[in-house]
């Protein structure tokens, strides 16, 4: 039997693989409608049709392909970066007593979701860490954790097919979120008779843009976004820069993934900026590469995925994720709304929680407008899981995760 041909892709090609299937996969998700009212991500969409291509070719034995993930693993820590550098203490304490309390609930939440993947992985015959994979990995972690804690564990615990499991399991989970968020929360206030603003008759907040504000999309007398792009760009490599010593010296005892010495040094320059006044580090600029970080380095760990790994993992990843499911929809009723006092505002925490505690914020964001649609918003509920789920949780997350490992 002939050898099979291995086919390398360099970085420089990864990146350009990646950025064509994300826009292939807009193209794919624009004219598929399911795809569209399940907010199915991009890099998903065309990521696991090029992923399902690649192991295909594999698996008849035609031909492997072998990517370069140095440029891969460059963006991650770009990205994670980022995630540190909203990291501002001064938005907790704003946030008060409900924000902490439901920050507490929710880094309570990810240690179930470890415990319950964990302890079904070890029922079924499995290595742990493929419950972890199953757990606030992909669940409280979403796609962005999935790609980097994937390859992290095959590399470290020579995990088998660990970022194909990841990432599954995220997307299933996402899936999941959006169809039960909304429902599960009209449910509550159907059950529970909660006063909602619109029944109450409280007016609704207006969103009002400043009028010094210019809405228009091309403005030739705007000053150039390139010094906004570059300063962010700047704060980024060199929180890159220290974050990667601080790995090293923290690596001598205790094996991290490599973007958590990034995210630590890049929460310490926020808050000192925070708390000096002396510079601020947000604005369009760090934005934009966050945006650009995630959508290509989670494209091109989808499009390395070995989807015919996953075989011998389908039903209990099924089992797991279905008890996933489970759990939050317990952990939702007993503690987002019942312990955080029956009200429209635990409601909107419910639909919030469940989107970006088994998705992305987005998720979550996205079932609380479905019910603020019908029942009307709330602000501080809306305030609380975007700031909760958009980036707290995510250091604490990656710390957890870590730790749990080592068990």
């Amino acid at each position: 039997m002939t050898d099979m041909t291995v086919v390398n892709i360099s970085a420089i090609q990864a990146v350009a693989l990646a950025s064509v299937t994300y826009y292939f996969g807009v193209w794919v998700r624009r004219r598929v409608n399911i795809l569209e009212r399940f907010s199915i991500p991009t890099p998903v969409v065309g990521g696991m049709l090029v992923a399902f291509v690649l192991s295909a070719l594999e698996g008849f034995g035609i031909c492997a392909f072998k990517f370069d993930t140095s440029l891969q693993t460059l963006l991650m820590l770009a990205f994670f970066t980022t995630i540190g550098l909203v990291a501002s203490l001064k938005v907790v304490f704003e946030g008060g007593k409900l924000l902490v309390g439901f920050l507490i609930a929710v880094t309570i939440l990810c240690v179930l979701q470890n415990l319950i993947g964990m302890g079904l992985a070890d029922w079924l015959g499995l290595d742990f860490h493929y419950g972890l994979l199953a757990g606030s990995v992909s669940m409280m972690g979403g796609l962005g954790t999935a790609a980097a804690f994937g390859p992290y564990f095959e590399q470290t615990y020579h995990i088998v097919g660990g970022t194909a499991a990841a990432i599954t399991a995220a997307t299933f989970g996402m899936v999941i979120a959006l169809i039960i968020g909304a429902p599960f929360s009209q449910w509550l206030i159907r059950r529970y008779k909660v006063q909602t603003p619109k029944a109450v008759g409280r007016p609704e907040p207006e969103l009002k843009i400043p009028e010094d504000i210019d809405t228009a999309v091309v403005d030739d007398t705007s000053p150039t976004y390139t010094p906004e792009l570059l300063k962010a760009g700047t704060i980024v490599a060199v929180c890159m820069a220290f974050g990667t010593i601080l790995s090293m010296f923290m690596g001598q005892f205790i094996t991290l993934p490599a973007y958590i010495g990034s995210m630590i040094v890049a929460a310490i320059v926020r808050n000192i900026g925070d708390f000096s006044g002396k510079y601020t580090v947000e604005g369009k600029g760090l934005n934009t590469i966050a945006e650009m970080s995630l959508v290509l380095f989670v494209t091109m760990a989808i499009n390395g995925l070995k989807l015919h790994e996953l075989v011998h993992l389908a039903v209990p990843l099924m089992i797991i994720l279905a008890a996933q499911t489970v759990l939050m929809l317990v952990f939702a009723w007993g503690v987002f709304f019942m312990l955080f006092g029956k009200t429209y505002d635990a409601v909107m925490l419910c639909a919030g929680g469940i989107g970006f505690s088994m998705g992305a914020t987005a998720n979550g964001l996205a079932n609380m407008q479905a019910i603020a649609e019908k029942y009307g918003s709330s602000p501080k509920a809306w305030l609380i899981v975007s700031l909760v789920g958009a980036f707290l949780i995510d250091l604490i997350n990656a710390l957890m995760i870590t730790w749990m490992a080592t068990w």
